[in-house]
């Protein structure tokens, strides 16, 4: 196999016409290419007059391929290797079933590989199934009627069902490729095996999760939905079990002695039940800001020029960071083209913001998270846990700013950038399906964070003409791109507490549906291995 870099072709194209530009870059016939594979499709856009696609391929020849490789002299073109997963070898002796705790990407992806290995996992994941869930959230988003156990936070599919679905990592482990042929297999779109920017859809991912569901339930797997793990068993350093209690109020027990911490981000409930039974775990820095809405055609204009519109291309999306003069960093982070600011609570009398989009992008308005990284050492305490009661903090103090139901507090640019309150909006429409409220953000979020907002929106409209659109319209607040508490464990993944091991995003190893994916890979791995010295 060849691995061929960056063929070109307008966006008017057809994509047949790669074999031919595959054999130029080698120069040989087109006829000795009997297979060709896209590996990455991105958008060239650094000239707004002359946008273009760029491929990656690799291309498999009949003949000599090394000698081919040899005469082309290409330096975009190197000898190419399949990336083959492989399964460590089933070395678990115990006959108890390892219990997962969260069904997000972690835990699903966790699952789907104990099952694989005959290791019959069970699952408990606090909120409700898909379908159920999907109910639940826009209960809340159309009457502000909010279920604490099932939400945009909680349920099937975990925190990423309700988002865009971005693929985007900045991990480079192999096993990322397994995450997302997984995905592929399970009912996402095809073109996540080569798309630079990735997506599957909020509307879509639904279906794709319930597929890995299913099949993890026919190898002996099994789901229970409505359950939140209340307690663990602990005995001479060990877990010999967990507590549960289901949608009714019972209380049940499980035997086990292996408990995958999967257990998200928002568990805060869980993680303090954890510190309290022993569990270390250590401050991790994290970050705070709002979700600025732009109208979607100013974004395309600014990134596409006149191509923009054009119905290869679809939504544009950007990915921004600055340092501002005074030291302190901002980007944005989770753009949802042509999407929709998401009311994300899952504590009552707070208020949480994220964003999604759908398969189509087809919104009117693109957002993104800005956000600003807090240390630990402006947590305002050194207790493990300071970092959540920030959050709550700044959640409790939005929720009574937006009007004390469930209105999230929204300002404009300019008067963001005026130090002004806002008392009325213009023609950026909020799209926060449980409405907003003028106010001034700067009453809810730390100083030291709406100062570098303030000085990144300028520069970053440098960067993306329109950034600093005096109409757009900052949401708040953004708290939960990542957690604020990292719940240590060793080299062979196990927490303290032998058996149990913190996994994904919740636990601090991870940050978005593929690399929470990947961790729930590496967890699954471990336990298979069962402490082996090779792990």
């Amino acid at each position: 196999m060849i691995k061929i870099n960056e063929l070109k072709l307008p966006l008017d194209s057809d994509e047949r016409e790669l074999k031919s530009l595959a054999a130029k870059a080698l120069r040989c016939s087109a006829q000795k290419i009997t297979d060709l594979e896209i590996t990455k499709k991105a958008v060239d856009s650094r000239k707004k007059d002359n946008i273009f696609f760029v491929y990656n391929v690799n291309v498999t020849l009949d003949g000599d391929e090394d000698s081919v490789l040899a005469s082309c002299r290409n330096p975009k073109a190197e000898k190419g290797e399949k990336v083959v997963y492989c399964a460590p070898p089933l070395r678990r002796t115990s006959k108890l079933p390892p219990v997962i705790a969260g069904f997000g990407p972690a835990g699903f992806f966790a699952a789907l590989i104990l099952a694989r290995a005959g290791l019959k996992p069970i699952v408990l994941e606090r909120g409700n199934d898909v379908d159920t869930r999907t109910a639940d959230v826009n209960r809340f988003w159309t009457q502000k009627q909010l279920n604490t156990q099932s939400n945009v936070q909680f349920g099937e599919g975990g925190a990423g069902t309700f988002s865009d679905g971005k693929l985007t990592t900045g991990i480079k482990d192999p096993l990322c490729r397994k995450v997302i042929d997984e995905l592929a297999l399970h009912g996402a779109p095809e073109e996540i095996r080569y798309s630079s920017r990735p997506h599957i859809g909020t509307d879509r991912l639904g279906a794709v999760v319930k597929a890995f569901r299913e099949e993890i339930i026919s190898l002996g797997g099994q789901v229970h939905f409505g359950c939140r793990m209340t307690d663990i068993v602990i005995a001479n350093g060990v877990v010999y079990g967990v507590n549960y209690t289901d949608s009714k109020g019972s209380i049940h027990g499980i035997e086990t002695d292996t408990l995958l911490l999967c257990i998200g981000h928002s568990a805060r409930d869980t993680v303090e039940m954890l510190y309290k039974k022993g569990i270390k775990m250590m401050q991790k820095p994290f970050s705070v800001g709002v979700r600025i809405e732009h109208p979607r055609e100013l974004i395309d204009k600014a990134q596409y020029g006149s191509f923009a519109g054009h119905k290869a291309l679809g939504a544009a999306d950007y990915k921004l960071s600055c340092h501002p003069d005074h030291g302190r960093g901002a980007y944005t982070f989770c753009m949802c083209p042509g999407g929709t600011v998401v009311a994300a609570a899952s504590e009552e009398n707070s208020v949480v913001v994220n964003g999604m989009s759908e398969y189509a992008r087809d919104g009117e308005n693109s957002n993104s998270a800005l956000l600003v990284g807090i240390e630990p050492e402006h947590f305002g305490s050194e207790h493990p846990l300071a970092g959540i009661e920030l959050q709550r903090k700044i959640e409790q103090t939005a929720f009574i700013r937006g009007g004390s139901d469930y209105s999230a507090p929204c300002q404009t640019v300019g008067d963001f950038l005026n130090n002004t309150p806002s008392t009325k909006l213009g023609g950026v429409k909020p799209t926060c399906a449980t409405g907003v409220t003028p106010d001034d953000i700067r009453k809810i979020l730390p100083e030291r964070v709406t100062q570098t907002m303030a000085e990144a929106i300028v520069k970053m409209d440098r960067s993306l003409k329109g950034f600093a659109l005096p109409e757009a319209v900052l949401t708040a607040p953004e708290t939960r791109s990542s957690s604020p508490v990292r719940i240590l464990r060793d080299d062979i993944y196990q927490a303290n507490i032998r058996g149990i091991y913190p996994c994904g995003e919740g636990a601090g190893y991870a940050g978005g549906i593929v690399s929470a994916a990947v961790d729930g890979i590496r967890c699954a791995h471990a336990v298979m291995i069962d402490e082996s010295d090779e792990w």
